[in-house]
């Protein structure tokens, strides 16, 4: 006898699944905005800031970031692609967007330019098509230029860059919206140091500014600093800074002169989807690399590499429940990972651990994930996936 067919028609294929089901990532609108405010409030006057908001908000999410960094004071953003930057205004976000990567096809710039975003232009070329577009649709095309100063990635070449300039000033279908660098050493510990990279990448973009006669130009934003280079202090600062990590409520290093009372602005936590006891002697997860040297107590969460969890962590990182450090053991798999909770009567199914965040006394920052994995905390922010729900907490 043939199963009867399943009728799906009266079913919400989508499902209404709460956000915090699984595991999932917190983010306080509340600490972006405090931080931008802290931040603001140590540049020099008249300095402007970008918010950098590329890789959804660095994992936290773009929308909530951008929307809260604006109510801090950022009067502009910066996104890494032009889908990110056409994103932002599909949710009404209507301040200046500079797209930080380079956009170089026709096609590309023309929807960069019917979407409000300013494109980082490194070439001639893309500033004749840019002068071209807007020439089409009597209007100018607002961009900012960038010029390679020490890290070799994007940017016009230094020693052409004057000459240049003065062709591009005499297109008049583009408006020089801003003159940008890129630090390439800012977060190095001895950055404060006169003759550090950072310092003669700055010196550097000082003289190219004096060549082009930037002073008898009028309103082209000067800008150079990211989050490390804006703490190096106000020489950095120009007309503008883009601040990412630290907006987050990271320190891109350790040493700094004074302090930000920078909040972070994520917390990552997991549900506890099933509890076991082993055994002494009794491997634990793909290839047995922890072996239980009492009775055992695990948990399981449903959290993993597939989430952005790096497998190299496996076994270098704690767990908090409560305000006690539990450790994870085992190798981390794709969608799941194994804590030792043993002596604990309280964790059960569906209890709730953080991996990453505070509670009382307890903190674990991607900073300390970082230095376990011979990482950085941008990676280990970056590396969450679309399918860990972003939760708004305030």
């Amino acid at each position: 006898m043939n199963n009867p067919k399943k009728n799906f028609d009266n079913l919400n294929l989508e499902g209404d699944i709460d956000p915090t089901q699984r595991a999932w990532i917190e983010v306080s609108g509340k600490a972006i905005e405090s931080n931008v405010r802290q931040l603001k409030s140590k540049l020099k006057n008249s300095c402007e800031f970008m918010a950098v908001v590329k890789a959804d908000g660095y994992g936290h999410d773009a929308k909530v970031v951008s929307e809260n960094a604006i109510k801090g004071g950022a009067s502009q953003l910066g996104v890494a692609t032009l889908k990110e930057g056409i994103k932002l205004r599909s949710f009404g976000i209507n301040v200046p967007i500079l797209i930080l990567s380079n956009i170089y096809a026709k096609k590309d710039l023309l929807t960069c330019f019917r979407n409000d975003l300013m494109p980082t232009v490194s070439t001639i070329r893309e500033c004749l098509i840019c002068n071209n577009i807007g020439k089409s649709n009597n209007l100018k095309f607002p961009l900012h230029l960038k010029v390679d100063t020490g890290m070799s990635r994007l940017g016009f070449e230094f020693k052409q860059f004057v000459q240049e300039f003065n062709i591009i000033k005499s297109l008049e279908n583009i408006d020089v919206k801003g003159i940008y660098s890129h630090l390439a050493c800012a977060d190095d510990e001895n950055a404060f140091n006169p003759k550090s990279n950072a310092q003669l990448q700055r010196e550097k973009f000082q003289e190219l500014l004096r060549l082009i006669n930037i002073d008898k130009i009028k309103n082209i934003k000067i800008h150079l600093a990211n989050s490390a280079g804006m703490i190096l202090g106000k020489d950095f600062h120009f007309d503008m800074v883009r601040v990412g990590l630290a907006m987050y409520g990271y320190y891109p290093f350790e040493k700094i002169n004074e302090k930000l009372f920078l909040k972070p602005a994520l917390c990552l936590k997991a549900k506890v989807t099933f509890v076991r006891t082993i055994e002494k002697g009794i491997g634990v997860s793909y290839g047995n690399k922890f072996v239980s040297h009492r009775k055992t107590k695990l948990a399981v969460l449903s959290i993993g590499y597939a989430d952005g969890i790096i497998r190299n962590l496996s076994g270098k990182i704690n767990l908090i429940h409560k305000e006690k450090l539990y450790p994870q053991v085992g190798s981390i798999t794709m969608d799941q990972m194994m804590v030792d909770i043993t002596g604990s009567d309280d964790i059960k199914v569906d209890s709730t651990m953080l991996l990453l965040g505070s509670e009382g006394q307890q903190l674990i920052s991607p900073i300390d994930w970082a230095d376990k994995c011979n990482s950085i905390t941008w990676e280990i922010l970056c590396s969450f996936k679309n399918r860990l729900p972003r939760v708004q907490v305030d």
